[in-house]
């Protein structure tokens, strides 16, 4: 097997192919350019998770085609490249690149059933509740976005008066930062930049990973 590479950045081609493949999202286009998607795209974010696995553990890079059975979007092939490092189930760190460029985050993207309710469980609790509430705002101020799906109406069970009501209609909970196209999302200073806001995520994936632990 050959050397993993050292993470140098994403080269503009990454860019380009996602924006090309917006235009043509089809097998001949995928068959024509899937080496220039196997050196600019894929091979980059291995070397990026690589150089990060030893702090925040082993990345899945996400494979490129779309399930597509029960999707009225019938495109074959995603739009980006994410790698996730999990803590939990659909819990822990996100990397992206796409057409847009490059962001990074860090949270819950998916929860249902026991999880949920034991999440705002711990949103509700007077002890616990706050400490979220300082860690999303830590992120904003340190400015990252945050993200997530959000009940329109009261969850169940609490009242609309409650002191952290906009928390407990959260769903899922991100903190997620855009780097777009910084020119230094093409050298090796992202490797920093993704690992020091892995850092700052580290309380709320911690917090969510404790929350929801059932």
């Amino acid at each position: 097997m050959a050397d993993r590479q050292a993470f140098q950045g994403f080269p503009v081609a990454a860019l380009d192919f996602y924006d090309d493949l917006e235009v043509d999202n089809t097998k001949s286009f995928w068959d024509a350019h899937k080496d220039v998607y196997a050196s600019e795209v894929k091979a980059p974010m291995v070397a990026l998770t690589d150089a990060l696995a030893q702090e925040f553990g082993a990345a899945k890079v996400f494979r490129p085609y779309r399930d597509v059975r029960f999707a009225k979007d019938k495109t074959p092939y995603k739009n980006h490249q994410g790698a996730f490092v999990g803590v939990g189930p659909a819990t822990g760190w996100y990397v992206e690149v796409a057409a847009p460029g490059v962001r990074v985050g860090g949270g819950v993207y998916e929860m249902s059933g026991e999880r949920l309710a034991a999440m705002r469980e711990a949103m509700a609790d007077d002890r616990t509740g706050p400490v979220l509430e300082r860690i999303l705002g830590d992120l904003e101020r340190g400015g990252f976005g945050i993200a997530g799906d959000r009940l329109k109406t009261v969850p169940r069970g609490y009242d609309k008066e409650h002191p952290r009501i906009d928390l407990l209609r959260m769903k899922t909970v991100l903190g997620m930062r855009e780097y777009g196209f910084e020119p230094f999302i093409h050298t090796a200073e992202l490797l920093d930049r993704v690992r020091e806001d892995w850092r700052r995520l580290r309380p709320l994936v911690n917090w969510i990973a404790e929350a929801t632990t059932v």
